[in-house]
């Protein structure tokens, strides 16, 4: 089974965007993942299809109405979906390498995408959404947060890279940040290649390339080090 994602969005016109591209893209159009976005406009009843109001207890901003945000949900997720339901909001809790390969071996997710000053608490609470973060910033909307989510999740699904090897040692894959890379020309700039990485000694590149890794994470991102494998 492939995996499914379905977005709920202000504005489906915003996908597949980057997840249109390169391996990811050709990977939509094998069929190894779908994608499919509902317009949340589509539920309002009224003919200004209003979905937002004004917060309860007064403040800033207009917050997307509950009614009508569980009845997009529930169209596209209809019980007895197993798929997990994600709302991308900056209170949530940060995206992991950890919870992407979780989410990779299910069988896809529902994400809604957040507009305005946020949602009515009672449809998180009301359809068990899980709210992820992907940094401690703010952006206008939950689409761009949406789409660094499903590619750093399809990117892992069998077939998308090609070769399992191909993000085996990728920062935070195995606790620690990336190696540096190299390639041809030998020299550029005056600056060389590292002389153990053409030597052919395989086991002296791999011990060159931990010792690497474990230094870019000991000056850049200490925290991950009680992780590392």
């Amino acid at each position: 089974m492939s995996f499914r994602a379905d977005v709920v969005t202000l504005f489906p016109e915003l996908f597949p965007g980057p997840l249109g591209a390169s391996v990811i893209g050709r990977g939509l159009g094998q069929g190894l993942w779908s994608l499919r976005t509902t317009q949340l406009r589509d539920f309002s009843t009224d003919r200004h299809r209003t979905v937002d109001d004004t917060p309860s207890g007064g403040g800033a901003g207009m917050v997307l109405k509950p009614d009508i945000l569980a009845r997009a949900i529930d169209a596209v997720s209809p019980q007895g979906d197993e798929r997990v339901r994600i709302l991308m909001s900056p209170r949530g809790t940060p995206l992991t390498q950890n919870r992407v390969r979780q989410l990779a071996d299910g069988p896809g997710a529902v994400i809604v995408c957040g507009r305005f000053e946020g949602i009515d608490q009672r449809v998180i609470d009301g359809r068990a959404l899980e709210e992820i973060s992907i940094g401690d910033y703010v952006l206008a909307g939950g689409e761009v947060a949406a789409m660094v989510l499903l590619e750093a999740v399809v990117r892992l699904i069998p077939g998308v890279l090609g070769a399992a090897e191909s993000h085996a040692d990728e920062s935070f894959e195995n606790g620690v940040l990336e190696y540096p890379h190299y390639t041809r020309p030998q020299v550029w700039e005056e600056r060389e290649i590292p002389a153990v990485l053409v030597g052919g000694d395989h086991a002296r590149i791999e011990r060159w390339r931990r010792e690497q890794a474990l230094a870019l994470t000991r000056a850049r991102r200490p925290d991950l080090l009680p992780k590392a494998k």
